[in-house]
């Protein structure tokens, strides 16, 4: 089922954190390095498409593989919010083989088959149309492009999650697509020789306070379309603040982020 997504409220949190992206983003740097590893950069060549490209760190190590280097690659960045796509632009300002779109992950303004091949580090889970979003990045890949990508999983935030069941019945936490869910839009967008792996990682925090002001350094929060209207309460801000660190008893307050890796081939 498509995800109840507010994109104009994704648009505007994105934007607003291009400015602290950085500072709160080493696990969205980790991921888009163990991203690359899976990938034979060796074989690259033509146009590369990075979906989502936030303030640039995974188009900067495009850039920077041999490949690029050599003029054998071109990179195109493309991202929602055009503050962190000017970001990208000024970290970037000496790379020449590098071009920026503004534009929704959910409607490309790319010819058919002329991208080799695309590249996403977590941004797709923010597709509200997954399916169509897949769909239409084969559109644009040529015969036998590979698309290669992360994105949180299912089992991402499942601890915050349950905090806030605590408090109410109001969705406070974005819900993510299973690696099954994936595996299944993947085969009926048309994709073949699918792989699919899933990581968690658990990085700790020194109070629920400091997860929360992470979430919204990087604009990964409160973008549900169905989301509770009404203003969180102080006490139930503090009721699940409560609720979380009962759960974590005396241990260090840990947060999961199950992260989906996939390759597939058009």
């Amino acid at each position: 089922m498509p995800l109840s997504l507010d994109k104009t409220q994704l648009r505007l949190a994105f934007s607003a954190a291009a400015p602290s992206y950085d500072r709160f983003a080493p696990l969205q740097r980790s991921v888009a390095q163990a991203l690359l590893t899976t990938v034979d950069v060796g074989s690259l060549s033509g146009t590369l498409l990075d979906i989502g490209c936030g303030t640039g760190f995974l188009t900067g190590e495009l850039l920077a593989l041999p490949a690029c280097t050599a003029g054998k690659v071109s990179v195109i960045a493309l991202d929602i919010a055009l503050t962190m796509l000017q970001t990208a632009r000024r970290k970037l300002s000496g790379q020449t083989q590098v071009y920026y779109i503004c534009a929704d992950a959910e409607a490309l303004p790319l010819a058919g088959g002329s991208i080799d091949r695309v590249f996403s580090s977590l941004a797709l889970q923010w597709c509200s149309r997954l399916d169509e979003c897949l769909k239409d990045i084969r559109r644009v890949l040529k015969p036998g492009g590979q698309l290669t990508f992360s994105t949180f999983g299912a089992g991402t935030l499942q601890e915050l999650k349950a905090a806030w069941a605590t408090v109410d019945d109001y969705s406070h936490v974005n819900d993510f697509y299973s690696e099954q869910a994936i595996a299944g839009l993947l085969q009926q967008a048309g994709f073949r020789a699918i792989s699919i792996s899933s990581t968690s990682y658990r990085p700790c925090y020194g109070s629920v306070w400091a997860l929360m002001r992470e979430l919204k350094g990087i604009g990964a929060h409160n973008v549900l379309a169905a989301r509770n209207r009404q203003v969180t309460g102080k006490n139930a801000m503090q009721a699940m603040v409560a609720a979380y660190q009962a759960a974590c008893g005396d241990n260090a307050i840990a947060a999961t982020f199950e992260v989906i890796t996939v390759t597939a081939t058009r």
